[in-house]
């Protein structure tokens, strides 16, 4: 693809402006750890909303995306449950209340704020740091994989290498250019870098989205969609089957539907429901989400971030997918006919920018796609290191360090970080496969120790340990001993070997000490299985209220699951022309956004 100077000058200016903005703040961000990670919890919630949904806005998942709704039509919006989405949602109507609560820096931290800091409470704070390593390399991998696909469609250059022992195709040597400068810009500004940027590059998404919505709405009608895809498609509900039979369409699309493993949407979706619950309660992994969350002024102001993420993310986001998809289908789909099995529906998104955005746009376009895989893999090598630092370096090599030693070694453990993450995704075989495993397998080791850590009074740090040990084991090895089965269908026995490791670990030793514990549950004053130390509390302390709150909270979780769901589903509906289902899409998000205003908003207490 031959860019316009213009459109190359945007990309590269957008590249300069951020490593800029970066050094600009370095003084600021290198005060201390709080100001490096957290931005001294003085950055306002709806900035970190915008960080926060531009985090999410990864180039890696929005390939993804265009190409399950490419191949699944409406139902391909549900398919995403597999993360679970929703668990967006958890956090926003009470997890992050009570995560804020706790005032640390990391959630390896927190760890120690709920088990202490003797035995078990030391192995469950070394685990979780190993876990959000392990994640982080993992999502490193991902990102490797996505902007090298991305960009070799796009820049012109041929950056292939053949010397000696150092070979790599332009995919690559694309890839390691741009997250060589991502790294340097977040490194040098920390938190403050990571949101100050994020939120340019959420305005030049945003933007982005509107412009591909607007050209997808003009130049394809309703007719010309209904003809380019089988019956089925443009339903959103679906029986036990999916019921896509691309035969006479494009015949290649039957075998990625067999590939993917989702033919059998009822039987995923109830394996989707069953994990995504766990997961969901678990709260937000050791990552970029959760550091959103810690960053906030107050615990009330970290559910309003968490709320405005899924607001500002999914409508502009689904516009952009849904008018990629559409006109692909419409006039993308002959050229695909003729490749025959050798398709790649991975590169969907960037052939339609190729051949639908005019010069000039291609350029914001382009920028805004860079933008948004820099923003996420930003996030994670900002949250990360502190992980190393914090909770490894900090608190058991040199707790006395200065604030100036602990930034450097901030600075060697982004680096580290990457490299090894990269190694990985020189050995990822596909964007599809990665996802599945970091959502299916690997959150399948996290999801039962992290549950009951909320709402299980009994559950100690070596239930923490062992579980989380149980879980990361059976993720690892159970995978390559089923090849041919799709990895949520695994997540049960992985969540059972992991439970079984919780259950194990904690009656086999003694409970934390009251002192812990009460601590823990009157800062944090989650419901659940709380009695023996809600009583001791009380006693304590008359005054202490405790909360009640769980029938509203899990109708509120309802609720914002189906608010969540109409953001996804209406842009498609709005550029596929369904104008009935849009309006009653629309109505419902009216209610729910009203329902959640009066039980959720006006409810919110630090």
């Amino acid at each position: 693809m031959n860019l316009t100077l213009l459109d190359t000058g945007i990309i590269l200016g957008y590249i300069v402006l951020t490593v800029l903005f970066g050094f600009w703040v370095s003084k600021r961000a290198s005060k201390d750890m709080q100001a490096y990670f957290l931005g001294g919890n003085k950055i306002p919630w709806y900035l970190l909303g915008l960080s926060n949904a531009s985090g999410m806005f990864d180039i890696s998942g929005t390939m993804w995306t265009v190409t399950i709704l490419f191949v699944y039509g409406l139902k391909s919006a549900w398919i995403p449950w597999l993360w679970p989405v929703w668990n967006q949602v958890f956090v926003m109507v009470f997890l992050a209340i009570w995560l804020r609560r706790s005032g640390v820096l990391t959630g390896a931290q927190w760890i120690t704020f709920r088990f202490g800091d003797q035995t078990g409470g030391r192995l469950s704070h070394i685990i979780v740091t190993v876990f959000a390593v392990i994640s982080v390399f993992g999502f490193i991998a991902y990102f490797f994989e996505g902007i090298g696909k991305f960009a070799v469609i796009f820049f012109p250059w041929d950056l292939s290498v053949d010397q000696g022992l150092i070979q790599l195709t332009s995919e690559q040597s694309y890839a390691l250019i741009i997250i060589a400068v991502t790294t340097l810009y977040t490194i040098k500004g920390g938190m403050y870098s990571v949101v100050g940027t994020e939120v340019l590059q959420f305005v030049i998404m945003t933007i982005s989205c509107f412009v591909v919505g607007i050209i997808a709405y003009t130049n394809v009608s309703g007719e010309q969609v209904m003809e380019a895809v089988p019956p089925g498609w443009t339903e959103l509900f679906f029986s036990w089957e999916m019921d896509l039979d691309w035969t006479g369409y494009l015949d290649s699309v039957n075998k990625r539907i067999e590939d993917d493993g989702f033919g059998a949407i009822g039987l995923l979706l109830i394996a989707m429901i069953f994990k995504g619950i766990f997961a969901s309660l678990a709260g937000p992994v050791p990552s970029y989400d959760m550091q959103r969350v810690l960053s906030t002024p107050t615990a009330s102001e970290a559910a309003k971030m968490s709320g405005l993420t899924i607001l500002a993310l999914y409508f502009p986001r689904y516009l952009m997918i849904a008018g990629f998809a559409v006109l692909s289908l419409v006039y993308l789909t002959p050229e695909f006919r003729e490749m025959g099995a050798d398709i790649d529906f991975e590169t969907v998104l960037p052939l339609a920018i190729e051949r639908f955005i005019p010069p000039g746009f291609q350029g914001l376009l382009l920028a805004g796609l860079l933008a948004a895989f820099m923003g996420t893999f930003a996030a994670f090598i900002n949250a990360a290191p502190a992980y190393l630092v914090n909770d490894l370096y900090k608190k058991y090599i040199n707790p006395n360090a200065s604030s100036k030693t602990y930034i450097r070694y901030s600075y060697l453990a982004s680096f580290l970080l990457v490299a090894i993450g990269l190694i990985g995704g020189f050995y990822a075989s596909s964007i599809n496969s990665l996802t599945l495993w970091i959502t299916s397998a690997l959150y399948g080791g996290y999801a039962a120790a992290n549950a009951l850590k909320w709402i299980w009074w009994r559950f100690n740090g070596y239930g923490y340990f062992w579980g989380m040990i149980g879980g990361l084991i059976a993720a690892t090895f159970i995978p390559p001993l089923f090849p041919d089965v799709t990895p949520i269908y695994l997540f049960p026995v992985i969540f059972a070997i992991s439970l079984a490791g919780c259950l194990i670990g904690t009656y086999a030793t003694p409970p934390e000490d009251d002192e812990t514990l009460m601590n823990f549950y009157k800062k944090t004053n989650p419901w659940g299985f709380w009695a023996p130390i809600r009583k001791k509390v009380l006693a304590a302390d008359p005054a202490f209220v405790p909360n009640h709150s769980f029938g509203r909270d899990a109708f509120n979780v309802l609720v914002g699951i189906v608010w969540q769901m109409s953001l996804v589903v209406m842009p498609i509906y709005l550029l596929i022309r369904q104008s009935t289902e849009l309006a009653i899409t629309f109505l419902i998000f009216l209610i729910t956004t009203w329902l959640l205003k009066k039980y959720w908003w006006d409810k919110l207490e630090d």
